[in-house]
């Protein structure tokens, strides 16, 4: 008999998990402006304030996996939450640039440590024979909320340019969160003896060429994430920015249930060879669409609503069979070290992308921000095509790639 996924805690780990990428996304478009109107900030400094955020959740993350293998996970989850939803208090009253930027960093160590536990958690919770599906469900809810969350923060912002409203906002939505976060229960497992912790032991050494070529591939989706809305501001696409991160979502929503079937059947290295070039072709696009809204503004929107789709078809298809990349490079025992190598590798990225967009768009343009994103984007497809996939080949074999678990934990 099959085992029963939907089960209450599921759904509530699940909520929480849509309720607090929620709250992320809700910011993402909006800080550049807000740092703009409110502190006077020139692109180049506001790409470092938001970035603070990236990178205290890229060090955050490492460390978060052997605490909660070492202590109690449930608690340590709640705490991690509360101070996710209290920083939106915060931004209330922050009256200066450093403070802005100290709550910043705190929030993002927050979220570090948050989604960190509620994946190991709701491994937890789910029946074994049906854990691949359950986090298949797990993140689409992330999907979901990029889907929304910037559509309502641009909506708020368009209607009133009320950044305390939009901070509300994701207070209350947090606070909502936290709740289901709070009523769901795990097993009873007691804390391992592990050994002293080591630097070494949250690294997958045979993962580094794969990392840095998804480094070089997040670079420019950072700039994406954080700066499309005020480009398409400054080229004059005044209308369906909000839309841009739903359709992106949407793409990858197709693309996941594509991918699965094809990673299962072992054309792990294939697919992302060929998501490459959809990937690559987006970012081109973006970097040339003030040209084209100069040439026709109608053609710049049609454009403009294409690439989202494009990208998120690409990075759809590209993200499970990353994540099988580094998780059928490891052996079981280091399956936790493969996905934090993953994670982190994507959020340096992230954090590059915020920080080298802001600069350049500062010293330049953005279109010029976006020529460089484009490049790295060709680089890792060269490093991936000619040193990833014959060392992964090297190291794991056709057959190994084909009978390997593959979860998207992404």
């Amino acid at each position: 008999m099959k085992e029963r996924l939907l089960t209450k805690d599921y759904c509530s780990i699940v909520a929480a998990n849509f309720l607090l990428y929620f709250g992320f996304w809700l910011m993402i478009p909006i800080l550049p402006m807000y740092l703009k109107s409110t502190f006077e900030c020139g692109t180049g400094l506001a790409g470092l304030i938001i970035s603070c955020y990236t990178l205290t959740a890229l060090c955050m993350r490492p460390f978060s996996g052997y605490l909660f293998d070492t202590f109690s996970r449930k608690p340590l989850y709640i705490i991690g939450y509360l101070l996710f939803v209290t920083v939106f208090a915060g931004y209330q009253v922050a009256g200066s640039i450093a403070l802005f930027t100290c709550l910043r960093a705190i929030h993002g160590l927050a979220f570090g440590l948050v989604t960190v536990g509620g994946n190991t958690m709701v491994v937890d919770i789910m029946p074994q024979s049906r854990r691949g599906e359950g986090l298949g469900y797990y993140g689409m809810a992330n999907n979901m909320a990029m889907a929304i969350g910037p559509m309502v923060g641009i909506t708020i912002y368009n209607n009133s340019h009320n950044f305390p409203a939009i901070f509300t906002t994701g207070l209350v939505i947090c606070g909502f969160g936290l709740l289901m976060g709070s009523l769901f229960k795990t097993p009873y497992s007691p804390p391992l003896q592990r050994e002293p912790f080591k630097l070494k032991k949250i690294i997958l050494v045979k993962g580094i060429p794969a990392g840095i070529a998804l480094l070089l591939l997040s670079i420019p989706y950072g700039m994406t994430t954080n700066y499309i809305a005020i480009y398409a501001q400054q080229i004059g696409l005044l209308t369906g920015v909000s839309f841009f991160f739903t359709l992106t979502a949407f793409g990858m929503a197709i693309a996941r249930i594509l991918a699965g079937k094809l990673v299962d059947k072992g054309y792990i290295t294939e697919i992302i060879q060929n998501g490459f070039y959809g990937v690559i072709a987006s970012f081109v696009a973006i970097a040339m669409l003030g040209q084209i809204s100069d040439y026709s503004s109608n053609l710049g929107m049609v454009i403009f609503y294409i690439i989202p789709i494009v990208m998120g078809l690409s990075f759809g298809v590209m993200f499970p069979a990353y994540n099988s990349v580094f998780v059928n490079l490891a052996p079981a025992s280091q399956r936790g070290v493969a996905t934090s190598t993953y994670l982190t590798s994507w959020d340096i990225g992230l954090g590059l992308g915020i920080v080298f967009g802001g600069q350049i768009a500062q010293m330049f343009n953005f279109s010029c921000a976006y020529l460089f994103g484009t490049t790295m984007s060709v680089v890792a497809a060269i490093l991936f095509k000619f040193w990833v996939t014959p060392e992964y080949k090297k190291n794991v074999g056709k057959k190994n790639e084909v009978n390997s678990e593959n979860y998207n934990l992404n």
